[in-house]
C-alpha cells in the first residue's frame, strides 16, 4: 500500500462523516454481515525462545513492541483445494494483517479467506474488531490470485482503530472504524489463521490452501508489510530480532491440518506459508 492510501486512510479515520458509518447502516445496504465463524487471538501459544512459537490456530509473523500506530499487508489470495472434503464437511483458512492479539486479549484486523463448503471453495473479504463479531464484506468480489493490500491504522485523537482493505486486481476497496476497549497496541501480525469455534469450542478444519505468498516479492505492492509502534518503522525483518516471531500452526484435535512459514526474504518483507495435513 503506497503512502498516498496511507494518508487518505488516516484521513477519513479523522473525519466525523467517516466515524459515523456502522455496521447497520452497511447492513441495509448488504455491504456487510455477520461472518460464521470468529476469528481472533493465538490460542494455545508455545513460546520456543529461539524466536519462533507455535499455536492451534496461527502461523506467519508477529513483531512485539509497545503503541503500535499501524501495520500494513498485502497477500496473494490462494486456491481453496476442496477435493478431498466431504459433501457436509466445512473447512476454513483465512488471511490477514493486524494489531494485538499475540500477547493480549482483542484483535484488530482485516483479511480474505480461502474457505471450503463441502467440495465448493468460497472466498471472501472481512474484517474484526475483537471480541466483536466478525464481519463479511459483501462489496468486495475476492477470486483466488487477486492481490490484497490492507492496513489497520490506529487515530490517537479519536481513539478508534481504521481498517481498509484493497483488491489491488480489481481496484475494489473498502473502509471502516471501531473502537475496541482495552487494545494495548502490543503487537502487529501477519497471519494465516484456522478461526473458530467448533460445537465444542475448538478450533476449526484449517482449508487446503497450498501455500499463500505474503508481501512486494510476489504481489508487487510497496512498502508492504510493514508497522509502526513508538521506536520501529519499518518491514517485518527491521524490528529487533528478540522482537520478531516466526509461528507455525500444530495440530488438534479439531484442527489437525498444519501450516508452517518461511523465513523471512532478504529485505525482510516476505515470506510464504504452507498447508500440511
Amino acid at each position: 500500500m503506497n503512502c498516498r492510501r496511507l494518508i487518505i486512510l488516516c484521513a477519513l479515520a479523522i473525519s466525523p462523516s467517516f466515524a459515523q458509518v456502522s455496521s447497520e447502516s452497511l447492513w441495509q445496504d448488504d455491504a456487510e454481515h455477520t461472518a460464521r465463524r470468529q476469528f481472533g487471538p493465538i490460542r494455545e501459544k508455545t513460546d520456543h525462545g529461539d524466536g519462533t512459537s507455535t499455536s492451534s490456530n496461527w502461523s506467519g509473523y508477529a513483531v512485539l513492541g509497545s503503541a503500535f500506530e499501524w501495520a500494513k499487508g498485502s497477500w496473494v489470495v490462494p486456491v481453496a483445494n476442496c477435493s478431498g472434503v466431504g459433501r457436509f464437511q466445512q473447512q476454513y483458512a483465512a488471511f490477514w494483517v493486524g494489531l494485538d492479539g499475540y500477547n493480549s486479549n482483542t484483535v484488530e484486523q482485516t483479511g480474505t479467506d480461502s474457505d471450503c463448503e463441502g467440495t465448493t471453495p468460497t472466498y471472501y473479504a472481512w474484517y474484526e474488531f475483537y471480541p466483536r463479531a466478525s464481519v463479511e464484506i459483501g462489496s468486495l468480489s475476492i477470486k483466488p490470485g487477486d492481490v490484497m493490500s490492507a492496513i489497520v491504522y490506529y487515530n490517537s485523537a479519536t481513539d478508534r482503530f481504521a481498517v481498509s482493505i484493497t483488491d489491488e486486481s480489481t481496484g475494489q476497496s473498502f473502509a471502516t472504524t471501531g473502537a475496541v476497549a482495552g487494545a494495548t497496541r502490543s503487537s502487529a501480525e501477519w497471519i494465516t489463521e484456522a478461526p473458530c469455534c467448533t460445537l465444542t469450542d475448538g478450533i476449526l478444519p484449517l482449508s487446503d490452501f497450498g501455500t499463500v505468498n505474503f508481501g512486494k516479492d510476489t504481489g508487487g505492492v510497496a512498502a508492504t508489510n510493514w508497522a509502526r509502534d513508538n521506536s520501529t518503522e519499518g518491514p517485518i525483518g527491521s524490528f529487533p530480532a528478540v522482537n520478531t516471531i516466526q509461528i507455525d500452526k500444530t495440530g488438534s484435535n479439531t484442527s489437525p491440518q498444519t501450516s508452517t512459514c518461511s523465513a523471512l526474504s532478504k529485505d525482510g518483507t516476505s515470506f510464504s506459508c504452507s498447508w500440511g495435513q
